[in-house]
């Protein structure tokens, strides 16, 4: 992608991308070595109760276990360094629409009795906010960017499927949906 005005600097990137992964990883850490996962298990959100509406702004933080976490940390620093591409406050208002519209989701349509956490939800709604963006701002170079988004991680689609064993398909077809919502908002010049 071109660099502009609004493209960060590689300062920035590594501050926003690498923060976040760090804070992540020390996060499962902590949770793991001095809290048995009672942070994930307490914080994620937790459907239809009150109290699990924090886990909306919780969820990407906490991961269940090491692997979780490992599993979404390439796709992650991917998807979520072509989306700051386009700037920090682009980023930042597309990753708290996806936060909000999984979360949200997740909590309404989950079963009751469960926990969700982990940033696969923020992963996949980066997903659909490239590919839409592109469908939206019409622009060659966002196309090549969704084109090359679907080779790279097309197959990752069938991470919504309903009722995998341990997988929250609800926050995966939630953050496609926020991402979505985020690219046609962005896109329509709205």
């Amino acid at each position: 992608m071109p660099k502009t005005e609004r493209t960060p600097d590689f300062k920035t990137f590594l501050c926003v991308l690498g923060g976040f992964v760090a804070l992540v990883w020390a996060i499962t850490f902590i949770d793991t070595a001095l809290f048995h996962h009672r942070l994930a298990n307490g914080l994620g959100v937790l459907p239809r109760r009150l109290l699990g509406l924090r886990g909306i702004v919780f969820m990407p933080f906490l991961h269940g276990n090491f692997s979780h976490v490992a599993s979404n940390t390439v796709p992650f620093l991917i998807l979520g360094g072509l989306v700051l591409c386009r700037g920090v406050k682009e980023f930042a208002i597309v990753s708290l629409c996806i936060m909000l519209v999984c979360g949200l989701g997740t909590w309404l349509a989950a079963p009751s009795g469960t926990v969700h956490v982990g940033a696969s939800g923020l992963i996949f709604g980066y997903f659909g906010y490239l590919i839409m963006r592109a469908w939206y701002d019409g622009r060659f170079v966002s196309g090549l960017i969704a084109i090359l988004v679907v080779v790279l991680y097309g197959g990752m689609i069938f991470g919504i499927r309903p009722f995998q064993q341990g997988i929250s398909w609800q926050g995966h077809l939630f953050g496609l949906c926020g991402g979505i919502a985020a690219a046609s908002r962005w896109g329509s010049g709205k």
